[in-house]
C-alpha cells in the first residue's frame, strides 16, 4: 500500500541491485562518507561515478515501509555514503542500529530497485 498521493516521481533513473547495512558491523561507523551522521532508512551508499553524492533519490519500492519512529516511509533516500563494494549499478541501504533493523525491508526485492534522482541536498541530509 502506498502512502504517496498523486503521481510518483519519475524520470531518468537507474535499475539497481541493493544490499543492506547497519551499525555494529565491521567498517560501519556513525558517520557517512560526507562526515554526516548516518540516518536509518534514509542514508544510501552509492558509487559516486554513477550517482553523485548529495543526490536525493526516490526509490518507489520502499514507499510504505515502516520507519524506526513508527511512521511510514515516503520513498526518499539521501546519497551520502560510499562503500568499497558499491560499484556500478549497486546501492547499499542503511537500515539502523542493528541486524534487527533490516526486518523493515523484508519482502522488498533487493535484486531490482528503481531509483530516480529527484534533487540535491547541501551539507548533511536531514535526519
Amino acid at each position: 500500500m502506498s502512502v504517496v498521493t498523486g503521481a510518483l516521481p519519475s524520470g531518468p533513473g537507474w535499475n539497481l541491485k541493493a544490499t543492506l547495512y547497519h551499525a555494529g558491523v565491521k567498517g560501519v561507523g556513525a558517520l557517512d562518507a560526507l562526515g554526516c551522521k548516518v540516518v536509518a532508512m534514509r542514508t544510501v551508499a552509492v558509487d559516486k561515478n554513477l550517482i553523485p553524492r548529495h543526490s536525493v533519490l526516490f526509490i518507489k519500492e520502499t514507499v510504505g515501509l515502516k520507519m524506526p519512529d513508527g511512521s511510514t516511509h515516503d520513498g526518499y533516500w539521501y546519497a551520502s555514503d560510499a562503500g568499497s563494494a558499491i560499484k556500478g549499478k549497486r546501492i547499499d541501504l542503511y537500515t539502523g542500529a542493528n541486524a534487527g533493523s533490516m526486518g523493515a525491508i523484508k519482502g522488498v526485492n533487493l535484486a531490482s530497485l528503481t531509483a530516480v534522482k529527484v534533487g540535491d541536498f547541501e551539507g548533511c541530509p536531514p535526519g
